[in-house]
């Protein structure tokens, strides 16, 4: 497969592998998690995956879920083969080579695991920005046996559901059950109507001025609502850090080559951080300008920002190197957080 004809972004990657993999293996990976609504899964992330569950159409669900329960599908089906690469790697697992990750992929699949693992553990690691992206960027576009099909622009159309025809005997339960309810609820024969309440005309009270009803203050959001971690951004932040909910400065990497400027790789923008530790943190960078992955970032101008500005769904990871932590804008109310989160 040609270099340029793969997807630009890390999130249109994520897609497209989803949509390469055998559903099948989707599917078995989503039907063993807990969605529950009272298990610990943000509702970004289990209710399209309940919908999937449900409507088992593991291609609409690559085109239209939100960014986060994609990349959370593909940590799913990604950790595996991810933690083979990592033991074959050894010490140069944190940043390898082209040629160190070629072949640990290479003996991964000697040792039996399909394409589709591998494909998986590359696009996860795009799609988290590990540091080794760019090779695994290289490495599905140039092996053919990894390459990636084109996403659909809109999802493709899901055959409706059959409507279920209750039999003679459950309609016949329901018509006698709403009879009863009419029963219970008819007033006996003969009851009058209530009596109309009678206007006070007499004088107000002279005491004092008239009683006005008090509107009750409307609730205050004081709590910030935490944040839902994958298990690989969990094991490494910490998402009640103190930077969280803060706005900074930080150079962040591009998806994919600007045309424009195509000798740079990064770009200082601004950013929220959603979790942090003593030497990175995990952010949503911020840009200009919307897309389909964008929310509006509603205080921009209170934190200081010259102009409307969009907060990508991405999760980025920033190292923060010598320089420690980033100069910060300000930081997001709780409400503001919420409204994001």
């Amino acid at each position: 497969m040609p270099e340029n004809d793969l997807p630009s972004t890390s999130s249109s990657i994520a897609r497209a592998a989803l949509c390469r993999i055998d559903p099948a293996a989707t599917l078995r990976a989503v039907d063993a998690l807990d969605l529950r609504a009272n298990a610990r899964v943000s509702p970004i992330v289990a209710v399209p995956l309940r919908q999937l569950r449900e409507r088992r159409d593991v291609g609409a669900f690559a085109v239209a879920a939100p960014p986060a329960a994609i990349r959370a599908v593909l940590e799913l089906l990604a950790a595996k083969p991810l933690e083979a690469i990592v033991e074959v790697l050894g010490d140069d697992a944190e940043s390898p080579s082209l040629q160190q990750l070629s072949t640990a992929i290479d003996q991964l699949l000697a040792a039996g695991s399909s394409d589709d693992d591998v494909v998986a553990a590359l696009a996860f690691a795009v799609a988290e920005s590990f540091p080794a992206a760019a090779h695994c960027r290289r490495l599905l576009a140039e092996r053919p046996e990894l390459s990636l099909p084109e996403v659909p622009t809109k999802p493709p159309p899901s055959a409706p559901a059959p409507k279920r025809q209750a039999s003679p005997e459950v309609r016949e339960r329901r018509r006698a059950r709403r009879e009863d309810e009419r029963r219970r609820h008819k007033p006996p024969q003969g009851a009058g109507t209530s009596r109309p309440s009678r206007r006070r005309t007499g004088p107000t009270r002279s005491d004092g001025p008239p009683r006005v009803p008090i509107a009750r203050p409307s609730a205050t959001v004081s709590e910030r609502r935490s944040v839902m971690l994958t298990p690989f951004e969990a094991g490494r932040f910490d998402s009640a850090h103190p930077l969280v909910g803060s706005v900074v400065f930080v150079e962040v990497a591009f998806d994919a080559e600007d045309p424009r400027q195509p000798e740079l790789d990064s770009k200082e923008r601004p950013a929220l951080v959603v979790a942090a530790t003593t030497d990175a943190i995990l952010v949503r960078a911020i840009y200009s300008h919307p897309s389909s992955t964008r929310a509006v970032f509603q205080p921009w101008r209170r934190v200081g920002l010259e102009h409307p500005c969009f907060v990508d769904d991405t999760r980025v990871v920033v190292e923060l190197g010598a320089n420690g932590a980033p100069r910060s804008l300000g930081r997001l109310t709780a409400a503001e957080w919420n409204s994001l989160i």
